[in-house]
Formats: structure tokens, C-alpha cells, sequence
């Protein structure tokens, strides 16, 4: 074996360290110049939102009502709603908002009307929204259009799911087609069941109203379960992610926010997108 001193052997670690400091040097500057480069581009992506959130807007030209608003949404939220102009925004509520006060239900933003919302019905096969018909009524009276939704319960029978939203909401002139709200997976049955238990109950809606359902769930949900065996329904997806600000082309509605706030709705509230504008909107009523 041919031998080394230690003075032959020094040179040779020195440079294996200095190219294995230069790496490490190299990668972590990369990693900082890519975190800086993201950081500005989500700046430069959301410039417009972010104006109007740190109030770079004149705030001399606007009302005390009007500063309170700007607090509503976030930096995010705003620049959705700057992205679909012209499209029809709306919410989606239930018995967890409290109390409405519908006649304070207007706009966004003091200038993004609200012309419709969902409201919650029923939740399973024996759960009445506690303030299904308040909101029912109200949202008649402040001349938005309305619809029901069911919270759906993968666990309970599907027909006395349908039966109880059957029960509970009657379905006029001009209000949106039922919804059917899917968003847990089963634990005491297999998902080919509620697969089959959820086609039960959107059949027997349809057969009920004579108008075909509207499937809301998150895009994740829909991506995994749901847009094979149920592409031939219309859906509401449900995506907060903050990098999303326009809605899917094939989504007929979009919940882009469950962060919202509305004057007349005590906290947060979900805020919707219609892939339409008021007109098309009212051409999917009720007849």
C-alpha cells in the first residue's frame, strides 16, 4: 500500500471542503434570489389589489363609510373581484351568519352588487337550517335571486336526505335550481355506495322540480371523486387557493372566499362568482 504523509493528504480534503463550501454557497443563493424574484412577482401579480388594500387610493375622495369598506377583503379577495367585472357576485349563507339584516345586504366593496345567494335548507335526513325561512324571506324582500342548498351526509340514507329538502323548500319562479352540497367521504359505507346514494338523491330532486341540480363541492373533491360519474351536472367549486383569480371555465360558479364581509351579515361570509352576468344568470332560473 503506497503511503501518504500529512502533508499530502491536507491539500487534498482543503479542496474537496472548498468545493463542497462553493455548492452550498451557490444553492443558497439561488434559493434567495427565487424566494426575492417570487416575492416581487406575487407583488407585480396583485398590484392592483394591493393599491387599493393599503390605501394608495386617494382616501381624502371617500366617505368614513367608505374607509370602513376597504377594510372588507383582503388584498386577494379585491383583485378577484377586479378580474370578473361584469360577472354576477353573490353569497352563500346559513344559520352560522346569525341573524341577517337583508335591507343592509347591497354590494361589496361599496360598489360590487350582490344580485344572488344560496341558502342552506337542510343538512342529513333530519336537520332543518335554523334560519332557513328568515333568509328565504328576506332575500325575496331585498330583490336578490335566491337558492337552497342541502348539506349532504354520506352516512345517512340518500332518499330521506331528498325527502326532508322536499319538505322543507318550495322552489318559485326565478329562484336557482336546487343545490346538493357534497364535501366528507363516507365512513361506515364504500364510496361506490355514496357514489349511488348521491345519484338517488340528485334523481329525486330532479324528478321533485323538474329542473337538474347544481353539485357543489371543492375542486379537489370534484377532481377525485365526482368528474367522472357526475360530468354531466353543472358545479360550484369551492378553491381559496391564494394563487387562483379567475374562475374554471367550466365551473358555473366559483366560491372564491369564506373570508368575506358584507354590511348587514355579522363576520365572515362566502362570496360567489357566477361564470355569467346578471342576464345569463336569470336565464338558468326557474321557469
Amino acid at each position: 500500500m503506497r503511503k501518504y504523509n500529512s502533508r499530502s493528504r491536507a491539500p487534498i480534503r482543503r479542496k474537496s471542503q472548498n468545493k463542497s463550501s462553493l455548492f452550498g454557497k451557490l444553492m443558497r443563493y439561488s434559493i434567495i434570489a427565487l424566494t426575492i424574484a417570487l416575492f416581487f412577482g406575487l407583488i407585480y401579480h396583485y398590484r392592483e389589489g394591493l393599491k387599493y388594500y393599503l390605501g394608495y387610493k386617494s382616501l381624502k375622495k371617500m366617505t368614513p363609510e367608505q374607509v370602513e369598506a376597504k377594510r372588507i377583503s383582503d388584498v386577494r379577495n379585491f383583485q378577484v373581484l377586479e378580474n370578473h367585472k361584469g360577472k354576477a357576485i353573490g353569497l352563500d349563507v346559513s344559520e352560522f351568519q346569525g341573524n341577517i339584516d337583508w335591507r343592509l345586504v347591497k354590494n361589496i366593496e361599496n360598489q360590487y352588487p350582490l344580485e344572488f345567494v344560496f341558502i342552506r335548507a337542510t343538512a342529513g335526513n333530519d336537520r332543518e337550517d335554523g334560519q332557513f325561512a328568515a333568509n328565504w324571506l328576506g332575500a325575496k324582500e331585498n330583490k336578490m335571486i335566491r337558492g337552497a342548498y342541502h348539506y349532504y351526509r354520506p352516512n345517512e340514507n340518500s332518499l330521506e336526505q331528498a325527502q326532508l329538502f322536499i319538505k322543507t323548500v318550495q322552489l318559485k319562479k326565478g329562484d336557482l335550481p336546487p343545490v346538493l352540497d357534497i364535501e366528507k367521504l363516507p365512513n361506515e359505507q364504500s364510496l361506490k355506495n355514496m357514489k349511488l346514494g348521491l345519484s338517488r338523491w340528485l334523481k329525486a330532486i330532479e324528478a321533485h322540480y323538474k329542473v337538474k341540480p347544481i353539485i357543489y363541492t371543492s375542486e379537489k373533491y370534484y377532481d377525485d371523486f365526482l368528474k367522472d360519474e357526475f360530468g354531466d351536472y353543472l358545479f360550484w367549486i369551492a378553491n381559496y387557493n391564494f394563487y387562483r383569480d379567475k374562475i374554471g371555465t367550466n365551473w358555473l360558479f366559483w366560491q372564491f372566499t369564506e373570508k368575506a364581509t358584507v354590511q348587514g351579515i355579522k363576520g365572515n361570509v362566502d362570496v360567489n362568482i357566477y361564470n355569467g352576468d346578471l342576464e345569463q344568470l336569470r336565464f338558468i332560473t326557474i321557469e
